[in-house]
């Protein structure tokens, strides 16, 4: 699986809504660090 690929897609709708990475996180119930690593393709999980 491409994880750099799926980071700019999340990234990209992240964007499109108009939230931070820290509101994604916080809808997750994750870290904004975890959302970080998820858009840089850093980690699977």
């Amino acid at each position: 699986m491409d994880t750099v690929k799926i980071g700019k897609y999340i990234a990209g709708k992240r964007k499109a809504l108009g939230m931070t990475q820290a509101q994604v996180a916080e809808k997750l119930g994750m870290s904004n660090k975890s959302v970080s690593k998820w858009e840089r393709g850093v980690s699977h999980s």
